[in-house]
């Protein structure tokens, strides 16, 4: 089926939304997410996301962290970089390892930004963010983000914007420490991105790399470029489609697809 758009103004996203996604009426749109049709939530939950400015440094509890504050679940996701601007950043993971009491006084000063480890970032470019990382997207960005439908986000720091901070929570699930996690790289033509506990993501640039994803099970098709085809539904860039475990599934040759599956 093709899923339900959301689209979402966000102070930081952006007004230049590529055509693909429609006319968005000069509104400042920062994320683009799908769900079921009817409202129904989805295991996995699929984003776009557009920056113009820095996002704030944030982190994510795990599972057990998250039911102990009577949540369902904690959240892990993944990025991965559409488009970068010349000299664009996304902060991941501490450039030392920082004590809970250095790094609530780090976020509380702001000192915390520049203890971030920004890494210069560029299509095609893609990391794998482990509950516990503390983490921020920098500006210029435009990125597809698969995660755990959860929305739990604590905010360690926000540039003095009069958002809430969750300094509490926040620093007590973060693991203040450099960022080395291995499913982070650059993606190739056909290739597995992540294989985790909560999904697996794969890139398929033509008919051949798809066959060598896993049937039997559903599967969300995110279309960079080109066209793919699930049973009756269409979709191109601005759309995604899930297809289940007997569903066929077609490219049009100049088709780039991010597929997710749990």
């Amino acid at each position: 089926m093709k899923l339900t758009t959301h689209i979402v103004e966000k102070p930081w996203g952006r007004r230049d939304i590529p055509a693909a996604f429609g006319d968005m009426g000069g509104k400042q749109i920062g994320e683009i997410w799908f769900d079921a049709p009817g409202g129904g939530k989805l295991p996995l939950l699929v984003k776009w996301l557009f920056t113009s400015e820095k996002l704030s440094v944030q982190v994510h509890p795990d599972d057990a962290q998250a039911r102990a504050r009577g949540l369902p679940s904690g959240k892990e996701e993944c990025w991965f970089i559409v488009d970068a601007e010349p000299g664009a950043v996304i902060g991941m993971g501490t450039s030392e390892e920082l004590s809970r009491q250095r790094l609530r006084d780090a976020s509380i000063s702001g000192e915390i930004e520049a203890l971030l480890d920004w890494r210069p970032v560029s299509a095609g470019d893609y990391f794998y963010i482990p509950a516990g990382t503390i983490h921020a997207i920098g500006a210029g960005i435009t990125l597809v983000e698969v995660q755990q439908n959860a929305d739990v986000t604590y905010r360690l720091y926000d540039y003095g914007r009069p958002r809430e901070l969750h300094l509490g929570d926040a620093v007590a699930v973060s693991n203040a420490v450099p960022y080395a996690d291995p499913r982070s790289g650059q993606a190739a033509s056909d290739m597995k991105l992540v294989d985790s506990k909560y999904f697996r993501l794969w890139m398929a640039q033509g008919q051949a790399g798809l066959a060598a994803i896993p049937a039997g099970c559903d599967r969300w098709l995110i279309p960079l470029a080109g066209e793919v085809r699930s049973e009756e539904h269409i979709g191109k860039v601005g759309d995604c489609l899930l297809a289940g475990p007997d569903q066929t599934i077609a490219m049009s040759p100049d088709c780039q697809l991010l597929v997710a599956s749990q």
